[in-house]
Formats: C-alpha cells, structure tokens, sequence
C-alpha cells in the first residue's frame, strides 16, 4: 500500500523534477558545394555552414562537433555571436565523406548523399537537436557541376551505439546521441559521358563488323579485324573500371562490354562457318550465311543496347 502511495505521489511531481529535461539546440546547414567525386576511392568532399543556436553556455561546438561518416575534417572556421540571450554558433565546414557507391547503372547512376552530425560528448539525455528546416538550403548554381540535386532534406534522428566508450557509470552500457542529417539525391547528366567512356567500346564492334565486308574466302581480314576490335574492347573496359570501386554487382558497364565480346566472337563464328562452306565448294550458301550472321549479330547488338540502356535510364 505505501509503495502504491509513493508511486502515485511521484506521478504527481511536476516533470522537471523527476528527470531534467534534455536542452534544444536549433540546427541548420547549407551546403554549399559537392565536388572531387571520387568513385575508385569512395569518397566525395563536401563544403557547408553549419549553424547553432542554442541557451546552455555549457555547449561548445566548435570542439564537440563530430561527422560520424566522414573519413577528415578539416578545422572549421568559426563565428560565434549572441542573439536573443542565446548563443549563435556558425561554423564552415570542409569534410571528405566516405560514400559506398552504387555503380550498378554507371554513368546513368543516382546517388544518395547523407552527412551525418553529432555531439561528441552529449547524448540524447543532455542535448536533442531540432532542425531548421527553412533555413536550410544549398546552393543550386554553384553546389555541384554534372550533377543536378534532388530530394534535399534535413532532419534529425536518433542514433543509437551499442557501447558506454568505456564510461563505468550504471546504465551508460549503451548510448543514444541526437543526429542532424542532410540528405540529397544527385542525378548525373550522363549523355555526355556515356559517349565519352563507350565510344571506344563502340568503334571497337564497328572494326569488327567491318570483317563482314571481305569475300568468306578472305581470311585474313575476317579475322584480323574483330581480334584487334576484341582487343581494343577489353582496353576500353580495363580503362572504365580503374574509375570505378570494386564491385560484385554486374554493373551497365559490364553487361555492355560482355556483349560486345560475344558479339565480337559472332563475327568470328560466322566468318569460320562461312570459310568452311567456301573451302567445301558450297560457295552460295557461304555468302548467304554470310550475309544473315551479319544481320544476325548486329541487330541482336543494337537491340540489347537499347534495352540494357533504357532500362538504366529508367
């Protein structure tokens, strides 16, 4: 009975005296450039400022900031000012961000963008952060060249860790900090470079049609010619790949090559089955099996492109 009595008297404590109440601090950012895009090495550089506002004095921003996912930070610059009787921190931000890229449709990809912020010191117990959702923006003309930004967000979440860093105190096991998130998906303008990476791939296959021209009887250029587009095709797909980050996924760049290959070897097939009609005296149907693995294996090519490149695009 006199638990149930202390209980009930307990419910009836104003809040503040049974737990204080974690401070607020007003959080916001623009971003103002996305540049040194690096695929190979995961990792992009972002520059931004970064506001605070906030009324515990207790709060020191400028070295209590963390940036869990980002692999530097350089020292930002700082301006500190007072507004309304609450302290106004603002801080410019130049950080290299790790990123796991999704290559999967290179160069007709979308990339999803988060930096992620903190407190290095206060948990979700001490310090909530409430995002400034007007104010925050980035720059559309200068924040990111090829690439047009989508969805930009900002926003707060909790981010949980399954350690107490070593603090021995009871119940600090596990902790949970206050994260303000940006977030933006980044489109590229991918024409141009598409030509640019495949061009090579795509003379490489017109070599080797060209060894439809020639008599079947010529065996020199019926065969010549794709092997030296097959070389020039395995180039151009070592020279992509050095842009991009180890994948296990079979990417557009790696369905496109694998049928120039293919088609590659078609060319070679047709011309050894046409070479061996000729040398059987069956000259006539040489030239027909010539002429339809021509048109065979070329427009099975065009059409798989156009597929396999649609279905990126889309």
């Amino acid at each position: 009975m006199k638990s149930r009595l202390l209980l009930f008297l307990l419910l009836l404590l104003p809040a503040g005296l049974r737990a204080a109440a974690p401070d607020t601090a007003r959080v916001g950012a623009f971003v103002i450039s996305v540049h040194d895009i690096n695929f190979h090495d995961k990792e992009y550089t972002v520059r931004f400022w970064l506001w605070f506002l906030y009324k515990n004095p207790e709060f020191d921003f400028t070295s209590q900031l963390d940036i869990p996912n980002a692999k530097t930070i350089e020292p930002p610059e700082s301006i500190i000012d007072t507004v309304d009787g609450k302290a106004w921190v603002m801080l410019k931000m130049k950080c290299t961000m790790k990123e796991n890229w999704s290559v999967q449709d290179f160069p007709f990809d979308t990339q999803h963008l988060r930096v992620q912020i903190e407190n290095s010191i206060l948990d979700n117990t001490v310090l909530i952060f409430d995002p400034d959702l007007k104010g925050s923006k980035f720059d559309d003309e200068e924040a990111i060249d090829g690439w047009t930004i989508r969805n930009f967000t900002v926003g707060v979440r909790d981010n949980h860790y399954d350690t107490g860093f070593g603090d021995p105190r009871e119940g600090r096991h596990q902790q949970t900090f206050s994260q303000f998130t940006i977030d933006m998906d980044i489109e590229r303008n991918a024409w141009g470079l598409f030509m640019k990476i495949f061009l090579g791939m795509y003379i490489a296959f017109l070599i080797a049609i060209i060894s439809f021209t020639p008599h079947p009887s010529e065996m020199e250029p019926r065969f010549g010619l794709p092997v030296g587009g097959l070389f020039a095709a395995v180039g151009n797909k070592y020279i992509i790949d050095s842009l991009l980050p180890e994948s296990s996924q079979f990417s557009l760049v790696d369905t496109l090559h694998a049928l120039t290959f293919i088609a590659i070897f078609g060319t070679l097939l047709v011309s050894a089955i046409a070479l061996k009609q000729y040398d059987n005296g069956r000259k006539e149907l040489s030239e027909l099996t010539n002429r339809r693995g021509a048109r065979i294996v070329v427009t099975i090519y065009v059409v798989l492109n156009i597929i396999f490149i649609a279905l990126a695009v889309v």
